[in-house]
C-alpha cells in the first residue's frame, strides 16, 4: 500500500466548456489533456488527486472529439480541494492555456451525470471543391436510404456498422454556402451518440457509397455544439443547463448571461 496521507478530498466539482479552434484540431486528446494539467497548475488552482502509487488529477473528459476534428462544445468535469468561484476558473485556465483551447463556459456540477446530458452533437462539414447541387443531391440519396453500411478500422479491428440510423439530420447549408470565399458545400448534420460512434467521417462515406460523393480535399469538420436530444424537435439541449437550473437565483441569472455572450457560432470560419 502507498505510505504518506490520504489525498484531499473533493470540495467541489466544476464543469467546463472549451473549444479547440485552429492548429489544435490536430491535438491528440492525450496532448490536450496534458495541457490543461499544465495550465491548472500554472493558474493555481487546487485541483484533487486520485489516490495509489501515482495520483492523478481527477478532471474527467466527455465526449471528446476526434484529431483533426475542431469543435465548439468539448466538456470536461474537475474535481477541486477548496471551493472555487466559476468565473476565476475560467479566467485563469483560461489565460494559461494555449492560444485554440478557449474555455467559454464554467458552471458547478449540481445535477447528474454530465455524459449522460450529451447525448448527440451538432456538426458542420465545408467541402471545398464541391458542388452545392452535387452536395445536395448526395445529401437526398443519403437521408432516403433505410440502412447505409460503413466499413471502419477501430481499436478492435474492422467493424462494419450502419451510418445512416444515427443521423437525425444532414442538409445543405445553402446561406454559408454562398458566403463562403471559395467554392465549397457546407453541410451541418446532428448525429445521436452511438456505440460504435457515427463519426463525420462515416457520414460522408455513406454519401460516397450512395451519391459517389468524394471530394478533392480533406472536409473542414467543426462540432458546434453536444447536448441532450430533444426527440419532437430534434434540437439539443445545453449540456450545463440542468446545472444553472439548481443554482442560487443570483448564479442563475449571471450564468444564463454568460451562456447568451457563448452561444453557438455561424462557424462557417470555425476553423481556417
Amino acid at each position: 500500500m502507498p505510505e504518506g496521507p490520504a489525498p484531499a478530498p473533493v470540495i467541489q466539482r466544476l464543469r467546463v466548456r472549451y473549444a479547440k479552434r485552429g492548429r489544435l484540431r490536430f491535438t491528440s486528446h492525450r496532448d490536450i489533456s496534458r495541457a490543461v494539467e499544465r495550465a491548472v497548475r500554472r493558474a493555481g488552482i487546487q485541483v484533487a488527486f486520485s489516490a495509489g502509487f501515482t495520483p492523478h488529477p481527477k478532471i474527467s473528459y466527455a465526449g471528446a472529439a476526434a484529431t483533426g476534428v475542431a469543435s465548439e462544445a468539448e466538456y470536461l468535469e474537475i474535481g477541486l480541494t477548496a471551493p472555487c468561484d466559476p468565473d476565476r476558473l475560467r479566467t485563469g485556465l483560461d489565460d494559461a492555456l494555449p492560444e485554440g483551447l478557449d474555455i467559454l463556459d464554467v458552471v458547478e456540477a449540481r445535477a447528474g451525470a454530465l455524459a449522460e446530458q450529451l447525448e448527440a452533437s451538432r456538426w458542420l462539414v465545408r467541402l471545398d471543391g464541391v458542388t452545392p447541387e452535387t452536395a445536395g443531391a448526395a445529401v437526398a440519396a443519403f437521408m432516403a436510404a433505410d440502412e447505409i453500411e460503413v466499413e471502419r478500422l477501430t481499436k478492435k479491428g474492422r467493424r462494419t456498422f450502419d451510418a445512416r440510423a444515427a443521423v437525425i439530420a444532414c442538409e445543405l447549408d445553402r446561406r454559408a454556402t454562398e458566403d463562403a470565399d471559395a467554392q465549397c458545400a457546407i453541410l451541418r448534420m446532428v448525429v445521436r451518440h452511438t456505440t460504435p460512434a457515427v463519426r463525420p467521417d462515416d457520414v460522408l462515406t455513406g454519401l460516397r457509397l450512395v451519391a459517389g460523393l468524394a471530394p478533392p480535399s480533406p472536409p473542414l469538420v467543426t462540432r458546434l455544439a453536444q447536448g441532450a436530444l430533444d426527440e419532437s424537435t430534434g434540437e439539443l439541449t445545453d449540456p450545463l443547463a440542468p446545472d444553472r437550473q439548481t443554482a442560487p437565483a443570483g448564479d442563475v441569472a449571471a450564468e444564463t448571461a454568460d451562456a447568451v455572450r457563448n452561444a453557438e457560432p455561424d462557424a462557417v470560419g470555425a476553423q481556417p
